[in-house]
């Protein structure tokens, strides 16, 4: 199993199986595309996003579709929780991920939308 992420400077990069047979980190990078996609962008994944351009004119955090986000990867880790806030320096909403993985490391992940 595999996924692709992109880092900091924009440039793809793929995600794999850690050398310990655990996935979470291709699960991880999954969900922070799918915080950062809209609903129904996918025509594969259709149920899998947010309502985007909603929540950018009402500027408000489509509450509702992170709880169904949260339960969509839930099972794929020990703990999950998804936190909205707000980046200061430029007032758009962000989503603070905490993640206990199956092998108990923890993550902490900062999503900007």
């Amino acid at each position: 199993m595999r996924t692709y992420g992109r880092d900091n400077n924009g440039n793809w990069f793929t995600v794999v199986v850690d050398s310990t047979g655990f996935d979470d980190d291709i699960w991880l990078t999954t969900l922070a595309q799918v915080l950062t996609s809209n609903l129904n962008e996918s025509p594969f994944y259709a149920n899998y996003g947010l309502p985007a351009r909603d929540s950018i004119i009402a500027r408000t955090h489509p509450d509702y579709w992170i709880s169904i986000i949260q339960g969509q990867f839930a099972q794929y880790f020990t703990s999950l929780t998804i936190q909205k806030t707000v980046d200061n320096t430029n007032n758009t909403p962000t989503y603070h991920v905490e993640v206990i993985k199956n092998n108990g490391a923890t993550a902490s992940v900062t999503i900007m939308v």
